[in-house]
């Protein structure tokens, strides 16, 4: 339970390819029960949750609560749209965060998202991108899974 403060960016390029190693990539499993507000079930390696996040795209409150794999089995099947799959890559930053590559799967590649969380909103606003780093999207709305799972997303725009 807590706040989470994240920032998200798509990536320049494909540099970032260089930091992924294969043994630091989970597969990810999400599906949403509901999209206002957030109630998603996630599948993160052999790890299982039910999440609720509040409303905000900067900053906002989320909550983990721990599922058994039958139970998530049970839920994944009553989610609205589709079924993110995803690879994330996680990367060690300076100053103990972390950068979180996701590779979406299916319909979704080749979208290709950064994440990093911060522990607070003073660090976020002082944070400066790496050069693989593009642009950020941290305020567009269509960025977010839960968008992402109901919509998803014109290739184009990506490209």
């Amino acid at each position: 339970m807590g706040i989470e403060i994240e920032r998200k960016w798509l990536p320049r390029g494909n540099a970032y390819q260089e930091l992924i190693r294969a043994e630091d990539v989970t597969r990810i499993e999400q599906g949403y029960l509901s999209t206002d507000p957030v109630i998603r079930v996630r599948k993160d390696g052999d790890l299982y949750y039910l999440t609720y996040k509040g409303k905000g795209l900067l900053e906002r409150e989320e909550y983990d609560l721990p599922l058994t794999k039958e139970a998530y089995d049970s839920l994944i099947k009553k989610c609205e749209g589709r079924v993110i799959r995803k690879d994330r890559a996680k990367v060690p930053l300076s100053g103990g965060l972390t950068l979180e590559i996701d590779v979406f799967l299916d319909d979704l590649a080749p979208l290709v998202m950064f994440e990093v969380e911060f522990p607070d909103r003073r660090t976020a606003e002082e944070f400066s991108p790496l050069h693989y780093f593009g642009e950020e999207v941290t305020g567009e709305a269509r960025y977010t899974n839960a968008y992402l799972s109901s919509t998803g997303i014109d290739v184009s725009e990506i490209l």
